[in-house]
């Protein structure tokens, strides 16, 4: 259900970008004829029985596959340890470049694949491991082969992390007003503004563009921020690319508080963010 809502609270596509994922669209065949314009972020939850081109695309004249299916949209993996290792192990690229390249004795096809990637998974694989409400029953064994079907490449390309507990009944029962998901994206349409305003010299329009070069000139933090985050990448045994994608995090964070600099509660929640994985894959 989170994940399905995601797309309802992303930026309003523009009509360039509406552009770039009808184009993809069309090449497998997949337009509406009564509305061949999509304006709409797509959402692609594939099983997780797919094969790897199915996943990042194939074929004798190669097709885009779910990674350019969802490109400016959601990818949704659900219970990823049940996917194939070898299976997952092929996003690494996506993730990095934003594309992929597809080669056949026939040439090479490459397609866009600026996606987010949401996943989710149980602990193990009878899913109280960690739990105060049931015992898990499954062995050290079991738990530790389950996990390893995440490697640590893949999980160090995920920026947010979060350990979601069970609802208790009483939770359930109470009625409150929660925003809507209309109230949700102005904050989010706004601090994309923000972004855009920032970058309008540099070509690209969010944070998650930015190169090294240009982080230190719009993620610059200070005294007791590098403090905070020299103290959780020596804890934490963090590497370089969570260091950058932390800062990236803290950046967004500190843009929908509409703050011009990044302040220490922003980086402070960023980093929380980066410690599930050394909790169950220490």
């Amino acid at each position: 259900m989170m994940a399905k809502a995601i797309p309802s609270i992303l930026p309003e596509l523009t009509f360039e970008e509406a552009l770039e994922i009808t184009k993809i669209y069309s090449i497998v065949g997949n337009l509406n004829r009564n509305s061949p314009l999509i304006k709409s972020r797509p959402f692609r939850s594939p099983h997780h029985t797919i094969s790897v081109h199915s996943l990042v695309g194939g074929g004798i004249t190669p097709k885009p596959g779910e990674v350019s299916l969802a490109h400016l949209g959601v990818l949704f993996l659900d219970e990823l340890p049940e996917f194939k290792k070898g299976t997952l192990e092929v996003l690494r690229n996506p993730l990095e470049d934003g594309e992929i390249t597809i080669s056949r004795a026939n040439g090479s096809f490459t397609y866009p694949c600026e996606f987010m990637f949401v996943a989710s998974m149980n602990p193990c694989p009878c899913g109280y491991y960690g739990s105060n409400n049931k015992k898990c029953t499954c062995s050290m064994h079991q738990i530790e082969r389950y996990m390893a079907k995440i490697s640590g490449p893949i999980l160090d390309r995920i920026d947010i992390q979060v350990e979601v507990f069970p609802i208790e009944y009483e939770k359930m029962e109470q009625h409150h007003v929660a925003e809507t998901s209309e109230i949700i994206r102005k904050r989010v349409n706004q601090a994309r503004k923000i972004q855009k305003e920032r970058y309008k010299k540099q070509k690209i329009y969010s944070n998650s563009q930015l190169s090294p070069k240009l982080m230190e000139e719009y993620c610059s933090l200070d005294k007791e921020s590098k403090k905070i985050l020299k103290g959780a990448f020596e804890t934490l045994g963090l590497s370089a690319r969570a260091y950058t994608r932390i800062l990236k995090v803290a950046r967004t964070i500190a843009d929908l508080d509409q703050c011009e600099q990044i302040q220490i509660q922003h980086i402070a929640e960023a980093i929380q963010y980066r410690n599930l994985d050394k909790k169950y894959w220490k």
